[in-house]
């Protein structure tokens, strides 16, 4: 699978005015994405992923997704449902409120390919 894009976006004008209507006083979602945009970039995880295949998810977003996650420490299904379901993480991803999100098991592929990295790498985690 190819390495998918989606960071340098912009947030859909729609997500914006939903997601502050739904939460005038913001969350720790749309915090990181007001505060630390591109806090990574899909150049970050170019060596991860093959040049050719099918195009895939984002990586940056999903390992955004990854510390959404840990921060509100939810498991895999119940990140990929905040995903599908939350204005506020639609918001910090940058995806339109009809972004259909992805199946839980990809966050446990993205961790997979972290670990051979590093394995391959010889770096810590």
């Amino acid at each position: 699978m190819a390495m998918g894009s989606g960071t340098g976006q912009g947030i859909p004008s729609l997500t914006v005015r939903m997601a502050k209507a739904s939460n005038p006083r913001g969350t720790t979602a749309m915090w990181m994405r007001d505060r630390l945009d591109e806090l990574f970039t899909d150049d970050d995880f170019a060596n991860w992923y093959p040049a050719d295949g099918r195009r895939g998810l984002a990586p940056a977003r999903l390992a955004m997704v990854s510390v959404l996650q840990y921060a509100e420490d939810l498991t895999d299904r119940q990140a990929a449902e905040a995903v599908r379901c939350r204005p506020d993480w639609k918001y910090c991803l940058g995806l339109a409120l009809d972004d259909p999100g992805f199946d839980h098991s990809v966050l446990c592929e993205l961790r997979d390919r972290m670990a051979q990295t590093t394995v391959r790498t010889g770096c810590s985690p």
